[in-house]
């Protein structure tokens, strides 16, 4: 029973890799957990830039916006699991279709109806546009975490939509009070 527990406090947690990460998907990488239970987890990196802008990915999906800052947009790396498939992470507003509630102030949508409603400027009041997701087996975060490969951080809004792409790592650390700039890269057991 005690990992069923542990599994249920890991939703709406950000894992925020550490200094040793040494998968490249990962590294100096942020990731909003969505989902996690005995079936394993499911995240979106927060911090991961694409090559992509939100009227990129509206194109190909025959939608059109007027809206310079939609157009501008960025469209994030969620993580390298179907990486073509789109997610939003957003505060609640609307209801949308294929929405999953992570918690009281985030949820994560997977259909179109979001984005066309962004296309036109009637979209939740935040959302990040993120391309793929990242997923972990049964105890794998568990075992991760044990190896020091990840800290773990309550979800912030704040960091989430307001926080720049290039701070999102270390803000998150902060939120714990772990400053990442001090932590060696080199892991070890005394």
């Amino acid at each position: 029973m005690a990992a069923m527990h542990e599994a249920a406090t890991l939703s709406n947690q950000l894992l925020i890799a550490m200094p040793n990460q040494r998968d490249p998907n990962f590294a100096r990488g942020v990731a909003l957990v969505c989902q996690h239970g005995e079936d394993g987890a499911m995240g979106i990196m927060i911090n991961r830039l694409s090559d992509y802008r939100l009227g990129d990915v509206l194109a190909q999906m025959n939608l059109r916006s007027e809206l310079r800052d939609v157009i501008d947009a960025p469209v994030l790396i969620g993580g390298p699991v179907q990486p073509e498939r789109g997610f939003v992470l957003h505060t609640p507003h609307g209801e949308w279709d294929s929405s999953f509630r992570i918690s009281d102030e985030v949820s994560v949508t997977t259909s179109r109806d979001i984005l066309a409603a962004i296309a036109v400027g009637r979209g939740p009041e935040h959302a990040i546009v993120a391309l793929g997701y990242s997923g972990w087996s049964p105890g794998q975060i568990e075992h991760e975490l044990r190896e020091n490969a990840w800290l773990t951080a309550p979800a912030s809004t704040s960091v989430l939509f307001e926080t720049p792409l290039d701070e999102r790592w270390q803000a998150s650390a902060a939120l714990v009070g772990v400053n990442l700039a001090q932590i060696s890269p080199y892991a070890g057991n005394a």
